[in-house]
């Protein structure tokens, strides 16, 4: 699973990280139905909890899956949950650049993350929402990316 192209020099500097434990991964791997089979060849681990899975793992992508069965005209809604810590400047802000796939409306709050400290925690919402138009794809783009006021990531 990638998150886009590495830039080596930034790399060094990421700014802000999305924090995601082995767990979320598995969270991810039990909600698009992978066999206990599966996820031990993957973990090579049968330490792991189903209980609580979900699509939405903290990372710098975002995946909806929608009822292949939804009618024409409906409105399919998404909302996703990231939290991200600054590692980089201590007092940093970062505003939010939008560029949804085509047909796609997003919606992304707050607009700015302000950071006062090095370590410290935000978390920002990502809504989507397409009105279907006959036979339900996939679509992909780049939903947005942050920006850091002073130069971009």
């Amino acid at each position: 699973m990638g998150a886009g192209h590495i830039v080596q020099n930034l790399a060094m500097d990421p700014g802000l990280v999305y924090d995601a434990a082995p767990q979320d991964y598995v969270s991810l791997l039990c909600s698009m139905n992978f066999t206990r089979n599966q996820i031990m060849t993957i973990t090579r681990s049968n330490n792991y909890d189903c209980a609580n899975s979900s699509l939405d793992l903290n990372y710098p992508s975002f995946v909806a899956f929608y009822d292949k069965n939804v009618t024409t005209g409906a409105m399919l809604k998404h909302r996703f949950r990231r939290v991200v810590t600054n590692v980089g400047a201590a007092a940093t802000t970062y505003k939010v650049k939008v560029a949804p796939p085509e047909g796609v409306k997003v919606a992304v709050w707050p607009q700015s993350l302000v950071f006062g400290k090095k370590n410290e925690q935000r978390d920002y919402y990502v809504r989507s929402c397409i009105r279907v138009m006959g036979k339900v794809g996939f679509c992909m783009g780049r939903l947005f990316g942050v920006r850091k006021v002073d130069r971009m990531l």
